[in-house]
């Protein structure tokens, strides 16, 4: 069984649009994690989504990963973005769609 680090690297590289989080899309378990996915679903930008409150070992590990305390954690073809103070900023400036756009992830809005 690959170890978290692993698993992550594994979903990072797989996925184009990764957000770790607290709960799901769904039914989001936090403000901040309810927050980037709100902005992430009016750009349109599918992403794969990870519950790191369903796995204490993913919710230690993703922050040892990216030497990073908090979660939500976003991360686009394989590079860590930030939390959602980043991420809200990147948003209202405009940074965020241009980021995604520059990486060639599909922006609908």
């Amino acid at each position: 069984m690959p170890n978290v680090h692993d698993q992550i690297a594994e979903a990072v590289a797989a996925n184009d649009v990764v957000l770790y989080m607290k709960g799901t899309p769904v039914f989001p378990q936090c403000g901040f994690s309810a927050a980037v996915v709100e902005m992430l679903t009016k750009l349109g930008v599918k992403f794969k989504a990870f519950d790191v409150l369903a796995d204490a070992d993913l919710r230690q590990g993703i922050k040892d990963f990216a030497n990073w305390p908090t979660i939500p954690q976003l991360y686009v073809k394989g590079e860590f973005v930030g939390g959602c103070d980043i991420i809200r900023e990147m948003f209202a400036s405009g940074e965020l769609k241009d980021l995604l756009t520059e990486k060639g992830v599909a922006v609908s809005a």
